[in-house]
């Protein structure tokens, strides 16, 4: 079973309303890091859910930014590659907020 999908694809985010254009491997919002669950398996369009994903937290594995999500509908949690094109600030918010909980 493939466990990629790549889809092209171009949307408005349902969260703060960005225009977003897609390059394939587009999963969540660049300038509020919010997706949709829509995904199974990344691109497959499989999961039933369509509730949004919040970014939660972000880790730093191998020297890359991994965004955490977690669906404000049914709690599924989703690691995600931070691209270029990403909010950076956002992310540096991210990082702050998952400190200060510890």
């Amino acid at each position: 079973m493939k466990k990629f999908n790549r889809r092209i694809e171009d949307f408005i985010c349902e969260h703060c309303g960005t225009e977003v254009h897609g390059n394939g491997y587009t999963n969540h919002c660049p300038n509020c890091l919010w997706s949709k669950h829509v995904d199974v398996n990344p691109g497959d369009r499989a999961a039933d859910c369509g509730g949004l994903m919040e970014p939660v937290g972000v880790e730093l594995k191998n020297g890359e930014y991994i965004l955490l999500q977690k669906c404000k509908k049914c709690g599924h949690l989703r690691k995600n590659k931070v691209s270029p094109e990403d909010n950076f600030e956002e992310i540096i918010k991210l990082s702050r907020s998952m400190i200060n909980k510890l």
